[in-house]
């Protein structure tokens, strides 16, 4: 009888799974199938720590190589899944090899979305930043006196600016919304991370977008943008957003809406199949939303890990994120969805503050730029389901921790 687990993806979800699965002493054999080269690792670092030079390559493996081979874990790299049979219960690869499962989790993330081709998206010289290749590929242009581009005025754009900057490079970002952080952030955050950014020389272009990009010699040499300028340009990097990786399990006809529609235990349409990490789309507060970040994928991959063993444990989101910029480093507690309006409460420490949002009354999120004093009290009264009203929040003096109570 078959009782292998496989787990198609390599990255921070996958390796939850199959670490949580051998903390519950589960002993099936696992197999991990990555298209990656590497061994799952941390993402977070790679357009920060890594780029800079700071940290080496090794730092960023989740695991030894003998933690995988001690905790009967196979990993198959550098593999790409091409389809699962849901009937015979096997996944098959491009190269026609096929690995049979009793469970299978998938835990295929998201790729970073490619400028198109029109735009001179295919041109040498542009990328984005995602894959620990892709940062690999990308160091050699990150020489002091260069110019970049970053297009998109997220936080993945916001950090390659910063990166760039710090090695000295010229940088110059282009927004199409009328202001970064359009779909993430409220204009409080936007206004403190644009300011923060002029202040290190960074040119930031709002309300801009992208004509095309000019090729001279065979490779990218400047972009026209849609306020009329022309612009010189060495390299591209892209923020443009990303999509989930759910193309396999809409081939699988497993349900999928901008991600693999999963339930409270992780379980995919099918009940002998999980997903979980940034492909994985579920209700939240009636909603169904994607949460990319790495603690959803910590936690929804353990969730998912309980369901292959047997138990009912239900995923309770508790979101938070982080971003790392210049000196300033930002953490965020809870989800923003819905908010109707914010207030700013100034930190204790010189240029820290923080953005608190509400949903009429309550609070449902809050982003803390340099006051993590503020951030540990709010992430712990939302996983309390304790509210702190406006009038607290406005008040300098109000102590929060005594909510704790």
């Amino acid at each position: 009888m078959n009782d292998a687990i496989c787990i198609v993806g390599g990255g921070q979800a996958g390796l939850s799974i199959a670490s949580k699965l051998r903390k519950l002493g589960d002993q099936r054999p696992i197999t991990i199938i990555s298209s990656e080269l590497y061994p799952p690792y941390q993402r977070p670092p790679l357009s920060k720590k890594y780029l800079l030079g700071d940290t080496k390559k090794e730092r960023l493996f989740f695991r030894p190589l003998d933690w995988y081979q001690g905790n009967n874990v196979s990993l198959k790299l550098g593999a790409t899944v091409k389809s699962i049979n849901r009937e015979n219960k096997t996944v098959q690869l491009e190269t026609g090899e096929i690995f049979a499962y009793q469970k299978l989790a998938l835990t295929t993330g998201s790729n970073a979305l490619k400028l198109p081709k029109k735009l001179g998206g295919l041109l040498p010289g542009v990328y984005s930043i995602k894959t620990l290749n892709d940062v690999d590929n990308i160091k050699h242009e990150f020489m002091a006196g260069k110019t970049m581009l970053v297009i998109g005025g997220g936080y993945i754009g916001l950090e390659a600016a910063a990166t760039a900057n710090k090695l000295g490079l010229n940088v110059v970002l282009v927004e199409k919304e009328n202001r970064i952080l359009n779909r993430v952030a409220a204009a409080a955050t936007a206004d403190y991370f644009r300011n923060l950014h002029l202040s290190k020389g960074v040119q930031i272009l709002e309300s801009t977008s992208l004509v095309n990009l000019i090729e001279k010699g065979g490779r990218l040499a400047g972009a026209r943008l849609s306020s009329g300028e022309t612009i010189s340009v060495d390299f591209v990097v892209c923020g443009i957003g990303i999509r989930p990786n759910d193309d396999l399990a809409e081939k699988a006809e497993l349900k999928v809406s901008n991600g693999i529609n999963v339930n409270e235990y992780c379980q995919t349409s099918d009940k002998d199949i999980v997903a979980a990490g940034d492909c994985a789309s579920f209700l939240y507060k009636d909603k169904l939303i994607r949460l990319e970040s790495v603690q959803n994928a910590i936690d929804q991959g353990e969730i998912a890990a309980e369901t292959i063993f047997g138990n009912k444990v239900s995923y309770q989101p508790y979101p938070w994120f982080w971003s790392d910029q210049f000196e300033t480093k930002l953490q965020i507690a809870g989800l923003n969805i819905g908010f109707n309006h914010t207030l700013v409460r100034k930190g204790r420490r010189p240029g820290g503050q923080s953005v608190w949002y509400y949903r009429d009354q309550s609070l449902i999120a809050v982003d803390a730029m340099n006051d993590g004093s503020t951030y540990l009290v709010v992430s712990r009264l939302l996983k309390m389901q304790t509210n702190v009203t406006p009038e607290q929040a406005d008040n300098i003096n109000f102590d929060l921790k005594s909510l704790l109570k």
